[in-house]
């Protein structure tokens, strides 16, 4: 048996992830040091994100905190076809009335 130190605040919001998947802290701990023991060293990658941007020119990019927003298979006839039949307004003022004049909105 051993004595693990853990920040109390991580603790709260941890404990009751693990509630729902019905696995105590003690038994997190243990899987941990299991995988560790597995994969002789950490069970997940350590590294420091770069703030990078890339952008490949073609509509995909990757963005500063690392995630990939790739636009570049989106089918801009699709989306024209689709919002062929839109309202278009020219300024935020004919918006808003337009969007008061709904009777949703009046509920």
């Amino acid at each position: 048996m051993s004595t693990v130190r853990i920040n109390s605040k991580i603790r709260e919001e941890v404990t009751p992830i693990l509630d729902k998947l019905g696995i105590s802290l003690s038994e997190a701990i243990n899987m941990f040091l299991h995988q560790v023991k597995l994969n002789n060293g950490i069970p997940f990658e350590l590294k420091i994100k770069k703030e990078i941007e890339l952008n490949d020119g073609k509509g995909s990019y990757i963005c500063k905190n690392g995630y990939l927003h790739d636009y570049s298979k989106v089918n801009l006839k699709e989306i024209e076809e689709e919002t062929k039949d839109n309202k278009v307004y020219n300024n935020a003022e004919e918006m808003i009335q337009d969007i008061v004049k709904e009777e949703w909105w009046n509920v």
